[in-house]
């Protein structure tokens, strides 16, 4: 289910040396005029939610999102973490935004 390229593992294998690992989260984050996009965050295991071992990190997500999104790859760019998914969730934005970060009319 969860898949992490190479870049991704050093990343995380960094941030936590020294610290108990805490399991990452998969969820839907507002990505402004993009829309919804999947992001991870520091959590914990909640009743109900699945959980996914791989590279040494325990990963967790809600059931109805795991179903929705397939395969998720996690990898390390630039910008930071890119989340990937099998599957196409979350939603277009279906505005423009100008590279001053504003966002054209219909934008909320």
């Amino acid at each position: 289910m969860i898949n992490i390229t190479e870049s991704a593992k050093q990343e995380l294998t960094t941030y936590f040396e020294g610290k108990d690992k805490a399991p990452l989260r998969i969820h839907l984050a507002d990505g402004g005029c993009s829309g919804m996009r999947l992001s991870i965050a520091l959590d914990e295991l909640r009743d109900g939610d699945k959980s996914f071992e791989s590279e040494g990190f325990t990963f967790v997500i809600q059931p109805e999102l795991a179903e929705q999104t397939g395969k998720v790859t996690i990898d390390m760019t630039q910008y930071g973490f890119s989340i990937d998914s099998e599957n196409m969730v979350g939603s277009g934005g279906g505005c423009s935004c100008a590279s001053n970060g504003g966002c054209g009319s219909g934008c909320g």
